[in-house]
């Protein structure tokens, strides 16, 4: 059995361990509810750039163009949101499982182009090569770093360099549900089976021509769905964190008041054992 001062110096620093997970929890709700109200905010453009982009297409017929169709080269890349920090719970692990799980993405023929160091170095053990560190960009996102980010991706995609571009993140359901997403990006594959009969029997006409218009419209859309993932895998992330720290601060209360128990067992042992020294004592001399 414990002595009486382990279980105190166990009781102390869980304590300690407490008071920590306490203050992260309250940090972690308060950037939370930022990060919610910035994703909130967003959501309405990015929804209604990719439907824009839908209903182009819907619209268009048959197009050949570079952006809508695989490149030649088997190489992919892949844009994988997580975080520089731990004690977010799952979080980071199910981007790095998703990637690792998907039959499109394999470790031979994908570059990671890595937001978060948590999903570069998981990756980079799983065997990804990884292209490019973007770490720093998910502790405050902005939309030019998004679209600075298109831009590299593009310029590979259209020398042939890479064939397809992925996007995974984790979509902000609610407080304590998050669910990882793997979005392709190019070549566009809007959903094209939405939006009514007589959409699709308008054509769309392009000025000056379909080429023009694409290669202007194409990276705003992949920009706006980067920037958009950014912002749901910030407030997904603080909604982790905050809620494996009030996990873990329940199960420290829980283990203090166990340690508690144990310890004013083991003092109460202590007493009754001296008084039965003394009485023992008392009654050898007597």
């Amino acid at each position: 059995m414990a002595s009486m001062r382990d279980i105190k110096r166990r009781r102390a620093s869980i304590q300690s361990t407490e008071q920590i997970t306490k203050a992260m929890k309250l940090v972690s709700t308060v950037k939370l509810q930022k990060s919610k109200a910035k994703a909130e905010e967003s959501a309405d453009y990015f929804n209604l750039m990719y439907d824009t982009i839908a209903s182009i297409l819907r619209r268009s017929g048959t197009i050949e163009h570079k952006y809508l169709k695989a490149g030649e080269s088997k190489k992919k890349a892949v844009i994988a949101v997580t975080s520089n920090r731990g004690l977010a719970g799952g979080y980071n692990n199910n981007i790095i499982r998703l990637i690792a799980g998907s039959e499109e993405l394999p470790a031979e023929d994908t570059y990671v182009y890595a937001i978060g160091r948590k999903g570069r170095d998981g990756l980079a053990r799983k065997g990804y090569t990884i292209k490019a560190d973007y770490s720093e960009v998910i502790n405050e996102p902005m939309y030019q770093d998004a679209a600075d980010m298109t831009a590299e991706l593009l310029d590979l995609f259209t020398r042939g360099e890479i064939g397809e571009i992925y996007l995974a993140y984790t979509f902000f359901k609610n407080t304590v549900t998050h669910v990882p997403k793997l979005v392709k990006l190019l070549p566009v594959e809007a959903d094209l089976s939405e939006g009514s009969a007589e959409d699709a029997n308008l054509l769309m006409n392009y000025e000056p021509n379909e080429d023009e218009v694409l290669n202007a419209i194409v990276p705003k859309y992949m920009s706006s769905l980067i920037y958009g993932g950014l912002l749901e895998a910030v407030a997904s992330e603080n909604g982790a964190r905050m809620t494996a720290m009030d996990s873990a601060t329940n199960n420290a209360e829980e283990m203090i008041e166990k340690l508690s128990l144990q310890y004013n067992r083991a003092r109460q042992g202590a007493i009754t054992q001296e008084l039965t020294e003394i009485i023992a004592g008392a009654n050898a001399i007597g």
